[in-house]
């Protein structure tokens, strides 16, 4: 799994005309699943994204973590992360997971977020064209892929 976290002071998403998702202080995360990934791919960057310290403490030092200062957290699905661009102009997706196997590995992602947080989880709808709008704090932007373990 593939994740682009965005430290925000707030962010959205809408479907369809309807916002089905905002956060005030938090983090924004584009969530790509690739062919191949499991349950624990998913449970160790929840661990992870939920314990990053990206969030200043009273000197001003990122020290504090999602669950210290209480923040939202909005998971976007974002196949278009695994994207090759090796070949010609035209991405190739092939490598994102197809949504059989990936909508229950994004389902539990989240469910995995909802349990370290103890609280609900904003989310977009995977397979939905979603306008995702964002207020970057910082800017801090990390890039996580738990292949890599970095």
């Amino acid at each position: 799994m593939r994740a682009v976290i965005q430290r925000c002071r707030e962010a959205s998403v809408t479907i369809d005309g309807e916002v089905t998702g905002r956060i005030g202080p938090g983090l924004l995360v584009l969530l790509g699943i690739e062919q191949g990934d499991a349950e624990e791919d998913g449970a160790w960057l929840a661990a992870k994204i939920v314990r990053m310290r990206l969030f200043a403490d009273e000197e001003g030092k990122m020290n504090r973590s999602l669950e210290d200062i209480a923040g939202g957290l909005l998971v976007i699905s974002q196949f278009t992360l695994h994207a090759s661009t090796k070949k010609g102009n035209r991405p190739s997706f092939i490598g994102a997971a197809r949504p059989e196997e990936a909508i229950p590995l994004y389902e539990r992602f989240l469910s995995e977020c909802e349990g370290l947080l103890g609280r609900e989880v904003a989310r977009g709808r995977f397979g939905a064209d979603m306008a995702v709008a964002l207020v970057n704090d910082g800017p801090v932007t990390i890039v996580m892929d738990s292949r890599r373990k970095e």
